[in-house]
C-alpha cells in the first residue's frame, strides 16, 4: 500500500477507535474481550493500541477499571464512568452529524477511481 495513503488511513482511524472502544465500555470489558466485540463489527485494533488508549481514557476520566481476581487469572475490567457516558453520548451526536455532512459532500463527487 501507498506509504502516504496508509498515514492517511491511520490518522483517520485513530479518532474512530476511541470512539468504537467507549461504545463498547458501557458494560464491564476486560482488554481481550473488548478485543472480540470490536472484531465482531469488524473493527481492528492491535493490543499495543488498545491498552494505551484505554490508560489515557482512565486518565481523561472516562472510564473506570477495576480488577476481577476470583478467577485463577486475575482481569481488568473497564467500564464508561459517569463523565464518558456523558461525553460518549456528545461525540456520538458529533460523529452522526460529520458522516452525514460527509456524505453528502461525497455524493457529489464525480472522480474516476482506478481501482
Amino acid at each position: 500500500m501507498n506509504p502516504l495513503l496508509n498515514s492517511l488511513i491511520t490518522e483517520l482511524r485513530r479518532g474512530t477507535l476511541t470512539l468504537a472502544v467507549l461504545s463498547q465500555l458501557r458494560t464491564p470489558q476486560y482488554g481481550y474481550s473488548l478485543v472480540q466485540l470490536l472484531e465482531k463489527s469488524d473493527v481492528t485494533i492491535d493490543q499495543s493500541t488498545l491498552y494505551p488508549l484505554l490508560r489515557r481514557l482512565e486518565k481523561q476520566e472516562l472510564v473506570t477499571s477495576n480488577w476481577d481476581t476470583s478467577e485463577s487469572r486475575p482481569r481488568k475490567y473497564y467500564m464508561l464512568s459517569e463523565y464518558g457516558i456523558e461525553i460518549f453520548q456528545q461525540l456520538r451526536k458529533e460523529w452522526q452529524k460529520t458522516t452525514q455532512e460527509l456524505s453528502i459532500l461525497l455524493e457529489g463527487e464525480d472522480i474516476h477511481e482506478s481501482d
